[in-house]
């Protein structure tokens, strides 16, 4: 077996999730980064196929794979695959694509494709066995991409966001994202905080049509008290647990920190963070769902 240098390793993108979630979308865009891309690639061939791209890591440093439902021996074959491939020393990332079952059926109707599971049920039926079948692989993915109210167009600027930023670093990505509880809370997290509590910036006349990146909105979320102390707690929370994800081997950890609307202070808390966290060398990414409603 291919014993790759620890300061040269492969870097490998497993794509997959449900059938109609934006996977294909996900492989081009990666492609376009630089990806030597393969879809619907035999899970039994990926170390096989990975330790000829590790022999020529000057000319194949980073991989993408798709795979799904439609390789029959998909489901069996991978956790035992995904921990060789981990073992080996290869650095193993699992993005996973998901969106909401009425959408799904949305774009199997507008696209008058069959779903893979859907011979007698339907494209609803071969949707909820999908998802049955997925649950435990979605529970093992290092990130999780939500697509429910994405565009393409979206969805392909999203990717291109984190991944030109990240194509050749290794490590842990930390992902804070403000949004407004009042719009729903996001699926594809891993953590989420409220910052209701705090000092409302709604309510002032003059800020109200500014947003949480105008200095005048942050000082006044954050020259508080209540404020400073949530900050501290929050970062003493995040550098503890920050370097324990990435002993696990995490790629990417997004943290959510919503207030009512998602323009004033859950942006100034996101803003805040991602600039004291990047001081710290950690890779910072920020997204503001919310800002523009």
């Amino acid at each position: 077996m291919y014993d790759p240098p620890a300061e040269n390793r492969l870097e490998v993108v497993i794509v997959t999730g449900m059938s109609g979630s934006g996977k294909s979308t996900a492989i081009h865009v990666l492609e376009d980064l630089g990806y030597y891309c393969i879809d619907n690639l035999p899970v039994v061939l990926m170390p096989r196929f990975l330790e000829l791209c590790g022999s020529s890591l000057e000319s194949m440093s980073r991989v993408a794979l798709g795979v799904d439902i439609r390789e029959r021996e998909f489901l069996a074959a991978f956790p035992s695959v995904l921990g060789e491939l981990r073992a080996t020393g290869y650095h193993v990332r699992t993005l996973f694509f998901d969106a909401s079952d009425d959408v799904l059926v949305r774009r199997f109707s507008e696209t008058r494709r069959p779903h893979p599971l859907g011979e007698e049920g339907g494209p609803l039926g071969g949707i909820q066995r999908e998802r049955r079948e997925l649950e435990g692989l979605r529970e093992r993915a290092d990130r999780i991409f939500d697509t429910t109210a994405l565009t393409v167009h979206q969805l392909r600027e999203e990717l291109q966001r984190s991944y030109r930023q990240t194509a050749d670093a290794t490590g842990l990505s930390l992902l804070l994202m403000s949004f407004g509880f009042k719009f729903g809370v996001p699926s594809d997290v891993d953590m989420v905080l409220d910052a209701r509590f705090l000092a409302n910036p709604y309510f002032v006349e003059d800020l109200r049509q500014r947003t949480g990146q105008d200095e005048t909105v942050a000082k006044y979320v954050l020259d508080r008290d209540e404020a400073r102390g949530y900050l501290d707690h929050l970062r003493e929370l995040l550098r503890y647990t920050l370097p324990l994800h990435q002993a696990e081997g995490r790629s990417y950890l997004t943290v959510a920190i919503g207030c009512t609307g998602g323009r004033h202070r859950s942006v100034a808390i996101v803003e805040r963070l991602a600039r004291d966290f990047a001081k710290e060398s950690w890779r910072v990414q920020i997204k503001h769902r919310d800002v523009q409603r």
